[in-house]
């Protein structure tokens, strides 16, 4: 067992970041924000030796999101622990195309540059965890449906590459997930209910 924890360190400390955070993104908790970017730090170096390129490149904008999403979340709206916002309608097409559009720049860079044996599914993973990313920071909480795909996507991609812990880690994301949504949608059930009685206390 100790020889194992030795060799397979990285993944067990991705493991507890990773779960840590998307904990603490369930409950709204600005504290994701730090334990994700270190979590960004550990699979950037497991994803490289793993060969999976695009994957490992995503840590780095993740990181670059969860700054952007931590000063969101303590400077803009999305402050409120009890803010909860549906996605506009009108930034659906605008996501899609987004998800679309890296994909394909993502497949070109990764048979291009690298010896990746996995470029579409690593690149679609990848465009689509940056879609969700964003949806998370804007705190739209159907980010947690795009979450729970990629999640999915990502426990074949981890088996396929051999990395047995982070494949574990991504099926206790999707359990994740699905508590989160259910305490993202509360959340806004609760401002719904709290938004009359507000209005009748100014009047």
């Amino acid at each position: 067992m100790l020889e194992w924890l030795q060799t397979e360190w990285p993944q067990v400390l991705g493991f507890v970041t990773g779960a840590v955070c998307v904990w603490l993104a369930g409950r709204r908790n600005v504290w994701n924000y730090p334990i994700g970017i270190a979590n960004n730090v550990v699979l950037f170096i497991v994803f490289i030796g793993a060969g999976l390129y695009a994957s490992s490149a995503l840590q780095v904008v993740y990181l670059l999101m969860g700054v952007h999403g931590w000063w969101r979340w303590t400077r803009g709206a999305e402050q409120s622990r009890t803010y909860v916002a549906r996605t506009p309608s009108r930034a659906w097409p605008w996501l899609a195309l987004a998800a679309v559009v890296g994909t394909v720049v993502l497949v070109w860079v990764l048979t291009t540059f690298t010896d990746s044996q996995v470029a579409i599914a690593d690149a679609a993973t990848t465009a689509a965890s940056l879609v969700a990313q964003y949806m998370l920071n804007r705190k739209w909480i159907e980010n947690w449906f795009v979450w729970i795909c990629v999640d999915i996507a990502f426990v074949g991609l981890s088996i396929a590459a051999g990395l047995w812990v982070i494949a574990a880690l991504y099926l206790l994301f999707i359990g994740l997930c699905v508590i989160g949504y259910r305490s993202w949608r509360r959340a806004a059930s609760d401002e719904r209910a709290e938004a009359p009685d507000a209005a009748t206390a100014r009047a």
